[in-house]
């Protein structure tokens, strides 16, 4: 089954009669086996030192019901990257795709190529000038793209100025992308403009979905019922989105799917799950939609 020039998330959606599985965490497992840097790279020089090891991560979640996997390029970015002395982003970057295919082999799973931020996810003051972002992110996003990434998964982006960048290249280019979007709990992104804003923005280079990470299933949930009518009233509603949350802020829970279940009445077109995740909670979402008849 071959995406790489057509794909409508919202039809394959439709046509495997229930949302697609995307994967869980690659970084924070790597993490927690003690194999990731504590520098910019991350998890980056893994996919060089510890090749067998992100294979083995990506079979788990194929095997737990993945539909979508995604590259290890969290932080293989030309900027990350450059503030440890690496200079050749695209070794690492090429590397994290070939193990990516390794563990797909000839199964029909999408592959997602992850561009983050270029700096910290989290951090509201950024050191990078424009000038850097526009070559981390067209660099990046370009190298992802031709060495076989069916998509480019925009994750936790929360800066305008980088969600603009990220929009113009891919557009311009036709690559195939989503922008997945972090927020705060006043509904804004983190350089301060309102989500509903930044995602009729968006909407306007045609994005394959619009979707949120690494957000709490209860700042999830205040966004969906933001109003009677629930979020999509405000937007195009033959918009594709998903979401996949962080688990180090969920406590409670038996299953993952049973945070997620009651998001299912807002037709999205892929869920999965972000930091703190393993290949069980992914697991679980293919449970629980075989339940569910969806299969």
């Amino acid at each position: 089954m071959n995406f790489k020039y057509n794909i409508d998330l919202i039809e394959l959606s439709k046509s495997f009669k229930r949302p697609l599985i995307l994967d869980g965490a690659m970084g924070s497992l790597l993490e927690e086996k003690g194999l990731t840097s504590k520098d910019y790279s991350w998890s980056a020089k893994i996919n060089l030192s510890k090749p067998d090891e992100v294979i083995k991560i990506h079979r788990e979640y194929i095997h737990a019901g993945a539909d979508i996997i995604t590259t290890n390029t969290f932080r293989t970015n030309p900027y990350a990257l450059d503030q440890v002395g690496i200079n050749d982003y695209k070794k690492y970057v090429k590397q994290a795709i070939n193990l990516a295919k390794s563990s797909i082999d000839n199964l029909p799973i999408i592959l997602a190529g992850s561009n983050a931020p270029a700096e910290d996810c989290y951090q509201r003051t950024r050191k990078a000038t424009v000038k850097e972002l526009e070559l981390n992110h067209c660099n990046h996003i370009e190298t992802l793209y031709d060495n076989g990434c069916n998509i480019v998964l925009n994750e936790t982006q929360s800066h305008f100025d980088e969600i603009k960048i990220i929009c113009e290249f891919c557009s311009k280019n036709q690559i195939p992308f989503v922008v997945s979007l972090y927020f705060d709990e006043n509904l804004k992104i983190l350089s301060g403009e309102n989500l509903i804003d930044i995602i009729k923005f968006i909407q306007n280079f045609n994005p394959l979905a619009i979707s949120f990470n690494c957000i709490s299933n209860s700042l999830l949930n205040n966004f969906l019922n933001l109003n009677p009518n629930g979020w999509l009233r405000h937007l195009n509603l033959n918009s594709s989105w998903g979401f996949y949350l962080n688990v180090f802020s969920e406590k409670k829970y038996s299953t993952y799917a049973d945070i997620i279940k009651d998001k299912l009445k807002f037709s999205p077109s892929f869920i999965g799950a972000c930091c703190g995740s393993k290949p069980y909670d992914i697991k679980s979402i293919k449970e629980l939609f075989n339940e569910r008849n969806f299969n």
